[in-house]
């Protein structure tokens, strides 16, 4: 199938123009870069805590930063996560756990910093937080307290511990995924699956509570610093190794002419993180890999027509057979590119923000790709041979 029939685009002639949007994106990223600090690197990059708190009511984000803040790290990082009803914001703290501190205490302690700045939503009367309490601390009350009458059967202790551990997985089961990590009032807790005298019992004990912490992650400095590392030269080997293998393929300078175009498909899809302060995370990273080896592929194979249309067309100009060779593929490239962009542009709008990153970065990637195949990659070979092809006496491919 061929959307474009004999084309004769002279692209080659419109080579200054190419150049000129190529430079002001490049621009646009270096000055992004400058003017905004750097990129905005994740947690995997930098080290710290990323914290994941659901509000039962749309929270008051300058309270929460005052609240988190502490005197001896960068102030921390708020911002939305998902849709503005879900009231749940991601908190990115540069602050580390230090020697005795594990996950588990950090969570108390921001539960406890979270409780004083905004309430408990009752009287609570030492009764414990249920919207983020854990599976032991729910089973260890109801097997103390036996609300199912199991000692009264002459059950086992074993049997007691079990059966109630079952029902506070029930129940954190319930608030985790039916009531998104967050319930409104233990009365819901009836439709969890659980008897109501285990109901009642809990509500003697547990409160809840206005939040939630949904999710929390720590990484520590020298992690970070290791896995940056180990990014950016995954990203140069990748470069490396298509140098090498179109370069054996074709000529060296068809394998340089693929990793300028490659390096400026990243170059100006990092710039873009730059200009938006989206975060560059690990995920970002495979997106950046995916799109080096997207983009050589639609540059390979127009190198190919490239080589097919020398051999067939000795007395034409190369000048004459790259604008030919690229107008050739035009078609493959488009449909190719379209249908990619369509699935990739759906994730990036229904992918949620997990995937936000890694879609973003493909979404620019491919649309930048597509780009510098037909009008960057081909000109440099073309300026190659006008220029030193007849002093090396090299074929052209």
């Amino acid at each position: 199938m061929e959307l474009f029939k004999q084309t004769s685009i002279n692209w080659l002639g419109k080579k200054w123009w190419f150049y000129g949007i190529s430079a002001a994106l490049l621009a646009i990223g270096i000055i992004s870069y400058v003017a905004r600090g750097g990129l905005n690197y994740g947690i995997d990059f930098t080290g710290g805590t990323i914290v994941f708190v659901k509000f039962q009511n749309a929270p008051d984000l300058d309270l929460l930063r005052e609240t988190l803040k502490s005197p001896d790290s960068a102030p921390p990082l708020i911002q939305r996560f998902g849709q503005a009803d879900d009231n749940t914001v991601q908190v990115r703290l540069q602050r580390l756990l230090e020697g005795g501190q594990t996950i588990e205490s950090e969570r108390e302690r921001l539960v406890s910093s979270l409780a004083r700045a905004f309430g408990s939503g009752q009287d609570t009367e030492g009764r414990i937080d249920f919207n983020n309490a854990g599976a032991s601390q729910l089973a260890d009350y109801l097997a103390e307290r036996d609300p199912d009458g199991l000692r009264a059967q002459a059950k086992s202790a074993l049997e007691l511990d079990a059966h109630y551990r079952q029902v506070a997985g029930t129940l954190l089961d319930y608030r985790n995924k039916e009531a998104d990590g967050l319930v409104g009032s233990l009365d819901e807790l009836g439709k969890a699956g659980v008897s109501p005298a285990a109901v009642a019992s809990l509500k003697q004990g547990f409160h809840a509570g206005p939040f939630a912490i949904k999710g929390l992650e720590s990484i520590g400095a020298v992690v970070g610093s290791d896995l940056r590392r180990r990014a950016t030269l995954a990203v140069l080997l990748a470069f490396g190794a298509m140098l090498v293998y179109i370069a054996f393929r074709f000529k060296p300078i068809y394998g340089v002419a693929a990793i300028f175009a490659l390096f400026h498909d990243v170059a100006i899809t990092l710039g873009l993180f730059a200009l938006t302060q989206k975060e560059i995370s690990l995920t970002v990273i495979a997106a950046l890999l995916t799109l080096v080896g997207y983009s050589v592929n639609d540059t390979i194979v127009i190198f190919d027509r490239v080589r097919e249309n020398l051999r067939l067309m000795r007395k034409e100009s190369l000048f004459d057979i790259l604008n030919l060779s690229i107008n050739q593929t035009l078609s493959r490239t488009v449909m190719t590119s379209g249908f990619t962009f369509v699935a990739v542009f759906s994730l990036f709008l229904f992918g949620g923000e997990v995937l936000n990153g890694f879609s973003f970065a493909l979404t620019v990637g491919i649309i930048i790709g597509s780009y510098s195949t037909i009008a960057l990659a081909a000109t440099i070979v073309e300026w190659w041979y006008r220029r030193y092809g007849q002093k090396t006496r090299r074929r052209t491919a």
